[in-house]
C-alpha cells in the first residue's frame, strides 16, 4: 500500500480505531494519511469503505471513484471499488444503478483473474 512509515502507521491506527468501532477516528486517520499520499488508491478506498460503514453512501461512491482515478491497471481494486459503489448504491435505494456496479465489479475481477493467470504461465513457462 504504501512504503512509507508515517502513512503505514496511520493505516495501522485507522485499522485499530475500525476495528474497535471507533469510525470517526479511522476516519481522520485515513485523511491524514491522504495528505501525506494524495494520491494512493489504496488509502481512498480504505476511507470509501469507511464512509459506507458510516452510512454517508454517496462520499463513500466518490471516494471510491477518486480511487479509481489513481488506480491505473490495478483491475482488483477497481472491481472492489465498484463493489463498494454498489454496496452504496443498495444503501441510496437505487438499485439499477447497483446491478451497474456490480456488473462492472465482475468484469474487472474477471480481468483481473485473467492477468494474473496469464502472469502465472507466464512464470512458469520460463521455468521449464
Amino acid at each position: 500500500m504504501s512504503n512509507n512509515r508515517a502513512v503505514m502507521a496511520l493505516l495501522d491506527r485507522a485499522e485499530v480505531d475500525f476495528t474497535g468501532g471507533k469510525r470517526d477516528a479511522a476516519g481522520a486517520a485515513l485523511e491524514r494519511a491522504l495528505r501525506i499520499e494524495p494520491r494512493n488508491p489504496w488509502l481512498w478506498h480504505q476511507l470509501a469503505q469507511v464512509r459506507l460503514s458510516q452510512g454517508q453512501y454517496a462520499q463513500a461512491i466518490t471516494l471510491a471513484k477518486k480511487s479509481n482515478s489513481f488506480s491505473g491497471k490495478q483491475h482488483r481494486l477497481q472491481a472492489d471499488n465498484w463493489q463498494l459503489i454498489g454496496q452504496s448504491r443498495i444503501g441510496q435505494g437505487n438499485t439499477a444503478g447497483a446491478e451497474d456496479a456490480f456488473r462492472r465489479s465482475s468484469d474487472l475481477a474477471q480481468q483481473s483473474q485473467a492477468e494474473n493467470g496469464a502472469a502465472a504461465t507466464s512464470v512458469t513457462g520460463n521455468l521449464n
